[in-house]
């Protein structure tokens, strides 16, 4: 058995530091001072014997193991991951010789299985002479020279750069060219007077992620550029679908970035893209923190709050000096962390700050130093930038705000704003922007999607952890009036036991007069099927909701279609759907029977 369950390489800033390298998951070993000791003085040696300036290396330790991470050149990853289960293994072998003796051989097998080239794999050693002389192989192998001094090239003209298994790019957007790595040129016979940069910002949260994703491209429309955007719906260019489903990630990045109509990049950066494989651009010139809430504890080394804030504060590592990080005031969480951003990565990006309250005690003691700030004040949304204080106008008239009793919208409103101006975007299009959108279903499709039918109000949403529930539900509250509620609940299978019972005490606290358990079957991830709709059914009788107040259905569709034949004129009922093609699905059998507006919770 392997004392660790991933090694994988970090191809960008990442939780632990703000370059490449490589990390290794740590399980099934006690993991205390010696051990670790063990491990760096192994990784110091094999970087000394390998010439390397990389200087990182952090250990994470946490109720699952560990985390083992060290900083490595970009054209070397494949073997940072080597050396990172070589200082490891060593460091076992020698202090439980008979436990560990086939530990070479069961690292060798694993990557045989693992290899598109079993031939060209070197036997994994563990006697440090021998591995250094591997190492030295493998780096003759990995290493390239050529990669190098493009990158250098590009870095000395701060340009950005893109790098994947495939092509390099050089500049961004229409400023960028595109090489394969076979074909790569002399630095000398790149145009560089044809590459630049374009305005690129990074959004992560634990919600509100998406909607504050599209509110900047919309608030660069209004400006006269064309964004580019990627999401968890997709990838988009002035407000055509390039490509469909979950790109939120790495890959959406890249294909923002490589799309020659791009003016400005808007890049939704989520948690999972930052653990596996970190930051996809070299740097980025705003980068926004929507919120950190309970969600995806668990998986890469995050059990807890602090640990996920730190990894979405990853993406301070790359915003470009004179760039702009925008967080979340109302958030205690963020407000701590970022004092520590200075020790993290060396140096801090300046700061923006918005919240709910414009005269927060936080947010005037931020501007009082001269940070920029947005919030609300005397029901006006207000942006202080540079020393002068614009009126972005009445939140009550913004669709996305529902007359401003969507608090989570108004945050994200407020964020959008903040990041807006710092890209370069003049407030007169900030505030033409935040008047219009919302109030079309396209602006924001899956996202507080407001239909009438029949004297019902259908909210469409995808609200899926606890803190977004709350906020959602909140809104559902206020517009039922005297009316009945009607929620459908469902949730991925890869959240633990734990995170399926806290959502239905929160929808369980508002008492609806019906909740439809949902199977999502394109989730499952691991759970077998009706597994997730069972924890879910006992969690909200736990939670004391009567037997008769819970129905199950097999399909978000079906879910949708039982809520519809229950309600009746003044209900609310609130469509919690997940999945595109249950969205999809649930939209057409909506077909002509709705009128409305749209919104957005995450």
């Amino acid at each position: 058995m392997l004392p660790f369950d991933d090694s994988r390489r970090l191809t960008g800033a990442n939780l632990f530091f703000a370059c490449t390298g490589a990390v290794l998951e740590v399980v099934g070993v006690p993991v205390d001072e010696r051990l670790l000791e063990g491990w760096r003085e192994r990784v110091g040696r094999a970087r000394a014997h390998l010439r390397w300036s990389e200087a990182g290396l952090v250990a994470r330790v946490h109720k699952g193991g560990a985390s083992l991470a060290l900083a490595a050149p970009f054209d070397l990853l494949f073997l940072a991951t080597e050396i990172n289960e070589w200082a490891l293994g060593a460091t076992l072998l020698e202090r439980e010789p008979e436990r560990w003796s086939g530990l070479a051989a069961a690292m060798h097998a694993a990557a045989l299985a693992d290899a598109a080239e079993p031939e060209s794999v070197l036997p994994a050693v563990l006697e440090e002479p021998a591995a250094m002389a591997r190492f030295a192989r493998l780096a003759g192998r990995e290493i390239r020279p050529q990669q190098r001094a493009l990158v250098a090239a590009a870095a000395a003209r701060a340009l950005p750069h893109l790098l994947d298994e495939r092509e390099l790019t050089l500049g961004a957007g229409g400023g960028g060219r595109s090489y394969p790595l076979e074909a790569l040129p002399d630095p000398a016979a790149v145009p560089w007077g044809e590459l630049h940069d374009i305005p690129t910002a990074l959004v992560t949260g634990s919600n509100g992620k998406t909607t504050t994703v599209r509110l900047l491209a919309a608030c660069a429309r209004a400006h006269g550029w064309r964004a580019g955007l990627n999401c968890t719906d997709g990838v988009y260019v002035d407000g055509e679908a390039l490509v469909s489903g979950d790109y939120s990630g790495p890959a959406g990045t890249r294909r923002v970035m490589r799309e020659p109509r791009t003016d400005v990049a808007i890049l939704e950066t989520a948690r999972g893209g930052i653990l596996r494989r970190g930051i996809a651009v070299s740097h980025a010139h705003l980068a926004v923190v929507t919120n950190v809430s309970t969600d995806h504890f668990g998986e890469y080394g995050i059990h807890d709050l602090s640990a996920l804030a730190d990894a979405k504060l990853a993406v301070a590592g790359v915003v470009k000096r004179g760039g702009l990080l925008v967080l979340g005031a109302d958030d205690e969480l963020l407000r701590s962390k970022a004092s520590e951003l200075v020790r993290r990565f060396g140096a801090c990006p300046p700061l923006g700050w918005f919240a709910l309250d414009a005269d927060l005690p936080a947010l005037i003691a931020y501007r009082a130093l001269g940070a920029p700030t947005c919030g609300v004040r005397a029901g006006r949304l207000v942006l202080d930038y540079r020393g002068a204080e614009h009126d972005l106008g009445p939140i009550a008239a913004m669709p996305l705000a529902i007359g401003g009793i969507a608090a989570y919208n108004v945050a994200n409103l407020a964020a959008a704003a903040l990041g807006a101006v710092a890209l370069g975007i003049p407030p007169v299009a900030i505030a033409t922007a935040c008047a219009r959108f919302g109030a079309e279903f396209k602006d924001n499709p899956g996202r507080m999607m407001r239909f009438e039918s029949g004297g019902v109000q259908l909210l469409m949403d995808y609200a899926h952890n606890p803190e977004s529930l709350r906020g959602f539900l909140a809104v559902a509250e206020r517009l039922r009036g005297r009316g009945r509620l009607a929620v459908l609940l469902g949730h991925a299978g890869n959240r633990r036991d734990a995170d399926l019972e806290e959502v239905s005490r929160v929808v369980a606290s508002f008492r609806p007069e019906l909740v439809v358990v949902k199977e999502i079957a394109t989730h499952l991830r691991g759970r077998a099927p009706g597994e997730v709709p069972r924890l879910i059914h006992a969690a909200l009788l736990g939670a004391g909701l009567p037997e008769s107040a819970i129905t199950m259905r097999d399909s978000e569709l079906e879910a949708a279609r039982c809520a519809l034949e229950w309600a009746r004129p003044g209900d609310v009922v609130g469509l919690l759907v997940h999945s595109p093609a249950g969205r999809t699905a649930v939209l057409q059998m909506l077909g002509s029977r709705h009128a409305g507006s749209a919104g957005g919770a995450a």
